[in-house]
């Protein structure tokens, strides 16, 4: 079973991990649109219907919570 676990939500934005996800460790982001963030490389790997504001401020929150974000993708792939 998949799951869709929420780690933040800032900015109108919620930043998610799924746990049965595939390589390089990313994190989700919804907001008005959505976007893919790599959470080590902090690069953006795709982006739909996302502001390039939102793009920005998406990465700013994943920098600096990067340690969380990080430990959330180790719990649930290793």
């Amino acid at each position: 079973m998949v799951l869709m676990v929420t780690v933040l939500r800032q900015h109108g934005m919620r930043f998610v991990i799924y746990t049965a996800d595939h390589e390089p460790p990313h994190a989700h982001v919804y907001g008005e649109g959505e976007a893919r963030i790599d959470i080590v490389r902090l690069t953006v790997l795709t982006q739909g219907g996302m502001s390039d504001r939102d793009v920005r401020r998406a990465l700013a929150v994943i920098e600096e919570h990067r340690t969380l974000f990080l430990e959330t993708w180790r719990r649930y792939h290793g």
